[in-house]
């Protein structure tokens, strides 16, 4: 299950008893970026494309993994510092399944979403964030870059 919302993600969650693993991934708005004080995050959607692409993942992700249940959710509108941005949900028979999925999820949302964030800075101006370079490694176990890219 995939889901975009402007309010507060509601991390409520049914734990399947079959289930041997379960991980989770808070992805939090941040006070910081490329040495920049941040104060808060804006994320704009192409919201048709978004669901659609979103549920492929999550079926690639039920398809590769031995999972009970997975659920993903993107905020979308105005967060402030400490704000839950994304969060995923991956029970699975066992903790590495559960591992891989959650991360396989984060991955492919992070690089193949149409979801826009634009960063509020404390010296005033604010700035859309790009990472082309994301393109060039999707789901693969090593990054040789991090996520704090600016347009």
């Amino acid at each position: 299950m995939f889901e975009l919302t402007s309010e507060k993600i509601n991390t409520e969650k049914s734990i399947d008893e079959r289930a041997g693993g379960v991980v989770v991934f808070e992805g939090l708005v941040r006070n910081h970026n490329l040495d920049k004080g941040v104060t808060s995050l804006e994320y704009q959607c192409y919201e048709a494309m978004v669901i659609k692409e979103a549920n492929l993942i999550m079926n690639e992700a039920k398809e590769k993994f031995a999972v009970y249940d997975l659920k993903c959710i993107h905020r979308v509108g105005h967060l402030a510092i400490g704000e839950m941005a994304v969060w995923v949900y991956a029970a699975c028979v066992h903790r590495q399944e559960a591992f891989e999925a959650c991360q396989y999820i984060i991955d492919e949302v992070k690089f193949r979403l149409p979801i826009w964030k634009k960063e509020h800075y404390v010296d005033g101006p604010s700035d859309w964030i790009a990472c082309h370079r994301c393109g060039e490694y999707g789901n693969k176990k090593e990054k040789s870059h991090t996520h704090e890219h600016r347009a």
